[in-house]
């Protein structure tokens, strides 16, 4: 069992109006196979019965803060943060569920691996009733191409987290960020430390209409786009607006059912030759994972336009300096 007053793991549960879900995502840490932990759960002004819901749980190793008025979700996960005690922290969505061996599995990979300052997992998705889906969100293994993938999407799932608490409190949420917070989070982690994620599938997440990704995507793609800029910023490419849009349609294609046309092809791949050279001068991205993850966007977008263009994608496909080490992109997509 946990030190009350020293744990190892941290696990920390923000909570808004998820009396329907919360139950669920304790009950998963409660059955933990690792069983040295706290749950921390900051509830942000709830006005349903969430916080009951918790109190009627009688585990010693749970916490409920009650913020006296709802701060938000930087702020809330700041809090968190700062209340934590344990050497790692874990986090876990209030409406999604954690498999059973998850701390086991993630507390291993960190004191294995002390360069890290955080690792996430795949995740599994379940609908509003807890019914398994056959729908896996995938996410790279390696720092190098974690970090490369930042530039497009963000590559770690917050829900699946367990970091480093005393770097957290160093670092912490941005206030000025009430979407994309934990993206910004991990691009400014990776600048000076490893990230990683274990291929696979550690936590249950949950879609629902309540879900404030759903509610907000306006300000999530502002937020995307200031944070994407930053990174192009240092890149030290030249860009305008017209490239922050289609860049950001990079990385939903498929949920979007984007079709590209001549037009986005020609565009994208005048874009992505500008990236590799800017940064064949600035060596921001790692090599060879960079070129990968241009590679790899390449081969999505021609896939993804062959229906409306034709066999003659395949022809501007492998005419492109994109599609050089395609075998190896390929290889390297399985693997991770």
């Amino acid at each position: 069992m946990a030190n009350s007053e020293n744990p190892r793991v941290t696990v920390f549960i923000p909570v808004y109006n998820r009396e329907l879900y919360v139950g669920e995502a304790i009950e998963s840490i409660l059955a933990q196979t690792f069983s040295d932990f706290e749950i921390l759960l900051i509830d942000d002004g709830s006005t349903d019965h969430s916080v009951e819901k918790i109190r009627s749980f009688s585990d010693s190793r749970i916490r409920l803060i009650c913020n006296e008025e709802n701060l938000g979700i930087p702020k809330t996960r700041n809090r968190g943060v700062e209340l934590a005690r344990g050497q790692y922290m874990a986090m876990l969505d209030s409406d999604d569920r954690a498999y059973p061996a998850r701390l086991e599995k993630q507390v291993a990979f960190l004191e294995a691996h002390p360069e890290y300052a955080q690792v996430g997992s795949w995740c599994r998705m379940m609908d509003a009733q807890g019914h398994v889906l056959n729908k896996v969100k995938r996410q790279p293994a390696f720092p190098d191409d974690i970090h490369a993938q930042f530039l497009f999407r963000c590559a770690m799932s917050n829900r699946s987290i367990m970091a480093r608490t005393a770097i957290l409190k160093e670092y912490r949420y941005r206030n000025d960020f009430p979407r994309c917070q934990d993206y910004e989070l991990h691009v400014r982690l990776a600048k000076q430390y490893k990230l990683g994620n274990i291929p696979e599938c550690l936590v249950y997440g949950r879609i629902h209409p309540e879900q404030i990704t759903g509610q907000t995507p306006g300000l999530g793609d502002a937020k995307k786009q200031e944070i994407i800029s930053g990174q192009l910023h240092e890149l030290g490419v030249t860009f305008s607006q017209k490239d922050l849009d289609p860049h950001l349609t990079l990385s939903r294609m498929r949920k979007s059912q984007f079709i590209p046309d001549a037009a986005y092809l020609e565009w994208a791949q005048e874009w992505f030759i500008r990236l590799k050279q800017a940064n064949t001068q600035s060596h921001r991205y790692a090599e060879p994972a960079f070129s990968h993850a241009l590679s790899d966007k390449w081969l999505q977008i021609c896939w993804m336009a062959r229906s409306k263009i034709g066999w003659t994608i395949w022809k501007l496909f492998f005419s492109s300096s994109l599609s050089k080490n395609m075998l190896s992109t390929l290889r390297r997509r399985i693997l991770h």
